[in-house]
Parts: structure tokens; sequence; C-alpha cells
């Protein structure tokens, strides 16, 4: 299956680059009919909590991180030592994971990317399991670039949900409000990401919460189920040994 998905509009507007460069908010996802889900601007420009350290505990080989942002969790993986890249549609995105340490590419996750097959895990954090507006196109996407019995981690919605939405990311500070221009985006829950994901072949390795977060951990169906737990690690051994610079997961 071949999934072509245009760079979202909001990755260049005003609103979404401004509060990236800044740190700070407000900053919403605005539906058509005028419903605002809050984005986590602060949260997601600090460094990364011990929600997300936990989450990157269980990161096996190496990590690529899928709608990166401003970077926390490439920054804290290559703090690690671990073999780390971010992707992002946003030059906003891009630049600040690159300031705070990380190692980052300007590209859609649905352009070639490189060591497609190769990584031992993939990222969908903050909610990017709504990538594009179609979780089953984007799950195919996150098997042909994992390695087999590679690892997928994704951050789901509170509530048992399936939505698929044309949205606007608005800024609504100093009392007026700047919209970017519309894209396709999904909001899904675990239950729904679960049943998606068994019928497209995925086993589930394990799901939580921390932190009144959500998570899933998927692999292919069949595939290294002595580790299929998808639990924090005995050991972090996997050290990048590449030069700066190489961002393949050979």
């Amino acid at each position: 299956m071949t999934v072509t998905v245009d760079p979202p509009a909001w990755a260049a507007s005003d609103p979404y680059a401004a509060a990236l460069r800044s740190g700070r908010g407000p900053l919403f996802l605005r539906r058509a009919d005028g419903w605002l889900l809050p984005l986590e601007v602060e949260r997601w420009c600090a460094g990364a909590d011990a929600v997300d350290r936990a989450v990157l505990d269980r990161c096996e080989g190496a990590v690529l991180d899928v709608g990166c942002g401003p970077g926390r969790l490439v920054a804290e993986l290559a703090a690690r030592g671990r073999t780390v890249l971010g992707v992002d549609v946003s030059e906003a995105a891009v630049t600040r994971t690159v300031t705070v340490g990380g190692q980052a590419l300007r590209r859609s996750v649905f352009d070639p990317l490189p060591g497609e097959g190769r990584w031992g895990t993939v990222l969908l954090m903050d909610g990017n399991i709504g990538i594009g507006g179609d979780p089953r196109a984007l799950l195919h996407r996150m098997g042909q670039l994992l390695c087999p019995g590679g690892l997928l981690i994704a951050e789901t919605a509170p509530l048992d949900l399936d939505e698929r939405a044309e949205v606007q990311v608005v800024d609504v500070a100093h009392g007026r409000a700047r919209a970017g221009e519309a894209f396709s985006w999904a909001r899904i829950g675990t239950p729904a990401l679960l049943r998606i994901a068994d019928r497209a072949g995925w086993h589930t390795a394990a799901r939580w919460t921390a932190g009144e977060r959500h998570f899933v951990a998927l692999r292919t169906r069949g595939a290294r189920t002595a580790s299929g737990s998808a639990g924090p690690p005995r050991s972090t051994a996997v050290i990048s040994s590449r030069r700066p610079g190489q961002t393949s997961a050979d």
C-alpha cells in the first residue's frame, strides 16, 4: 500500500512555529465545529519527564521518533548514547531538536527515510498516532520502517474514541485567534487502536497508563515472542557507535 500525505499546513503556520520557538502556548487543535483540544507546548518544549523516561526505557535498538516536535525525546535518548533520529515536517521542530542535542530530518513519515526496515523501535508519542488522519495507513507505514519483530510504542487518547476530523492549529494569545490551514488528524484511544492493530496483523506487547497518559506497545504478530512484553529492558547496552551526522539505523 502506497500512501502519499502532503505536509500538513500547520507545519509552516505562524502559530505552531512561533509556539515552538518561544516554548509557550496557548495553542489548540480546533475542529470545524469549534471544539478545542489544548496542545501541551510547554511540556513538549521542556526536557523529558519521568513518564517519558519510563517509555524510553522500553525502547529497543535504534529509535525513530516520528513527529518528534521540539525534540525532548530525541535529546534524552542521544544523551543516553542511543542511536536515535527524529522526523518532523516542521522546520521549527527540527531546528529546536538539533539545538537541544538531537538529530532530526525535516520530512514526512510517508517519504523515504533512512534505515527503512531496520529500526528497532518507532515512537508515536503525544498523539502522533493521528498523523495523516488514518491510523490504519500509519500502522502499515510503521511496519515498513521497523525491523522484523521491531517495537512500535504509541501514545493514545485517554478515552475510548476513534475520531477522524479536519482540524487547524489555533493560537488564541493576546485576545485574538490566529489559525493555520486545515489538515487531517485522528484521535484514537487504546481499545480502538488495538482493534485496528489486531486486524492489521500486529501483536499487543503491552498497554499501560502513567501520569494520566496512555500507551500501547505493538509488534508484528508472531515475531520476537520471547520479549513480547515490551517491558523496561534489564540492560541498556545498545549504544550508538555512529559518527555525528550519520542517521541510518544500521
